[in-house]
């Protein structure tokens, strides 16, 4: 046999190992329960927001951006929860473009991020009351 006729049988051994081990994990059944929520009642997560950057010498970079919302108010974070794709829509673009404008070798400025997300999320849930909690900001 060739060696991609061996790498190919190998891979298709380690899928089908796996297959058991996927069907099994939580929330894959269609019945399993909800996923966990973190951060309290009144949090709102998103998934991790990316955006492309020049890095000097003609290099790409990736900025990285972990957010959430804290809406204590229910009818407001009913609302922002079916606005979930509109906000994460705002927030990419919000990171897109800082990442597009950043300098080379300048780290991310926190504060410049979260006013611009805020701003965005204001925006978005047309009334404030819902407050951005930033996480991890990483450019590399």
């Amino acid at each position: 046999m060739s060696a991609p006729m061996k790498r190919r049988d190998i891979l298709s051994l380690m899928a089908l190992a796996a297959a058991p081990v996927l069907l099994a994990a939580p929330g894959a059944q269609a019945g399993g329960e909800a996923k966990k929520h973190t951060g309290g009642e009144s949090y709102v997560s998103f998934n991790t927001l990316t955006g492309t950057m020049n890095r000097g010498g003609g290099r790409r970079g990736v900025l990285t951006v972990d957010c959430g919302l804290d809406v204590p108010d229910p009818k407001l974070r009913a609302y922002a929860e079916l606005s979930l794709p509109r906000l994460r829509a705002a927030f990419v673009q919000v990171v897109l473009t800082y990442a597009a404008g950043m300098a080379g070798s300048a780290p991310p400025n926190p504060d410049v991020i979260g006013q611009a997300l805020q701003r965005q999320a204001d925006s978005v849930l047309g009334q404030p009351g819902a407050r951005l909690l930033l996480g991890a900001i990483v450019a590399n």
